[in-house]
């Protein structure tokens, strides 16, 4: 241990069967300025109370499993150290606007039931016979700048932080949110891909893109820089452009 200090910090905790509201409890951990936040979870967990449940994986901010709220602000417990909070106050909670499983565990499913509703993969053209044309020796290729168009939407790792930081998906619970509807955007920007008349109802629905009002706080909190905010706007565009075309040209504005 690299300090003799000792720090007081709380971590809402919430057990579903015992008929208790979550609370915070308050434990005291020795300050190492090496420390992540996931390292002090596992210290509470490993010498000060075992029944702590948190998720972590990879601990290299790859997998997305230990998103929590930090002093009220989204955050992965990997990559968030605790010397930038000492000797003040460090709160930990669970993601807000989902259920609470177990103290810091919240409940994925409603997040891949939105995933599934976008159809989150390559949809190949049929030929206008119904047989599905693919590539050479199953194979796409792409330009540098047909790859460029959207890399950027690909490198998210599904940690719900910007669910957590949208005040609509708060508001709205039916709402689409960030995540989905950016990889949304991702296959739609695809050269390879050909679904985004499959996506269309989903995307447009009033729970879909239309739902976001552009707070662009899920861009600021994402760890990837994946920016979730531009994401849909640029699809809130394609989607005006779409219905102009459809009145002007119907036959080409479902395409």
């Amino acid at each position: 241990m690299s300090s003799s200090k000792l720090w007081k910090i709380k971590i809402l905790r919430y057990t579903p069967d015992q008929n208790r509201p979550p609370e915070f409890g308050e434990y005291e951990i020795p300050f190492d300025e090496t420390w992540s936040l996931l390292d002090a979870l596992a210290y509470v967990k490993d010498e000060l109370d075992g029944s702590l449940a948190y998720r972590w994986s990879c601990r290299m901010a790859v997998c997305g499993s230990c998103g929590m709220v930090v002093n009220g602000v989204p955050k992965l417990a990997c990559e968030t150290f605790i010397r930038d909070y000492f000797p003040g106050e460090l709160k930990i909670e669970p993601l807000k606007h989902f259920d609470i499983e177990r103290d810091l565990i919240v409940d994925h499913d409603a997040f891949i039931q939105r995933l599934d509703s976008i159809k989150p993969y390559i949809i190949e053209k049929e030929d206008g016979t119904g047989t599905v044309e693919t590539g050479r020796a199953g194979e796409w290729k792409q330009t540098p700048k047909q790859l460029a168009m959207f890399k950027k939407y690909s490198m998210c790792i599904n940690c719900l932080l910007c669910y957590s930081a949208c005040p609509q998906f708060g508001l709205n619970p039916g709402f689409l949110g960030p995540a989905a509807l950016t990889l949304a955007h991702r296959y739609n920007d695809d050269s390879r891909d050909h679904g985004r008349e499959a996506r269309m109802d989903a995307m447009n629905d009033i729970d879909g893109v239309w739902r976001c009002t552009f707070v662009g706080y899920c861009s600021e909190v994402c760890p990837k820089q994946v920016d979730p905010a531009s994401a849909l706007q640029l699809e809130k565009v394609n989607g005006l452009m779409n219905w102009g075309l459809s009145k002007v040209m119907p036959h080409k504005g479902k395409s």
